[in-house]
């Protein structure tokens, strides 16, 4: 099942007139105006894909369970249930849940840095409104830069705002780490240099050096066959 949360006013729309209708409205506000560039930043919109969907329309409140995925923007959260509600301004507060022994995933991608964050936790939360995400127990939130590992956090509860790019790690009886401990990890940053250079160049089309290929030593210069002058005798 797929349902795109714009407002309350298009859910009830979806309610009344089924999903075909509401994917043209959504079409139809997605359209930019001619005084686009003078409006403020618009909500992105979140899509959620789900076996089975229970919504409230009086709370303004949505169960979904089963595979779900939900999307919004570059950032994408899997889990096995879904809760989301939505305040009187439209911003949308989620929280998933997976089954034991299994872990929420949630992926956030930055393409203007050739970044790529992932986090896996037993349950994740998510404020529209400030833009933050929690990952709670056993949380890890690893950073990938053009497809390498780079930078690792984790506790038992792992926050980071898309907003700051601003990380928060907490210890607790639940970390991912032994002893309850904050665990965090981080490359030099003129490796990440290297590779973020990497990606451009290969996007620009430019040949690409082997990090692992030990450099070029010069050859040494060949030995003179010119013979040299006898001494002269005193």
């Amino acid at each position: 099942m797929m349902i795109d949360l714009y407002s309350h006013r298009v859910i009830r729309l979806l309610l009344a007139l089924g999903l075909c209708t509401l994917l043209g409205v959504a079409q139809a506000q997605k359209k930019p105006s001619s005084t686009a560039t003078l409006a403020p930043k618009e909500e992105p919109t979140t899509t959620i894909l789900s076996d089975t969907l229970h919504f409230d329309d009086t709370k303004r409140e949505s169960t979904f369970t089963g595979n779900v995925v939900m999307t919004r923007g570059l950032m994408s959260m899997n889990a096995d249930a879904l809760h989301l509600r939505e305040d009187a301004e439209g911003f949308q507060y989620g929280t998933g849940t997976v089954k034991p022994g299994k872990r929420v995933l949630i992926r956030q991608a930055r393409p203007e840095v050739y970044e790529v964050l992932e986090g896996v936790g037993v349950r994740a939360e998510y404020n529209s409104k400030t833009e933050t995400f929690d990952l709670i127990g056993q949380a890890v939130v690893t950073r990938y830069i053009c497809g390498q590992h780079f930078d690792t956090v984790s506790g038992e509860r792992v926050r980071y705002s898309q907003k700051t790019d601003v990380y928060e790690a907490f210890s607790g009886p639940d970390s991912a780490n032994s002893g309850g401990r904050v665990r965090s990890v981080a490359q030099p940053r003129a490796r990440a240099d290297a590779a973020v250079a990497e990606c451009k160049a290969k996007e620009a089309g430019l040949p690409v050096a082997d990090p692992s290929s030990p450099a070029a030593t010069p050859a040494a210069p060949a030995a003179s066959t010119r013979r040299q002058p006898a001494p002269a005798r005193p």
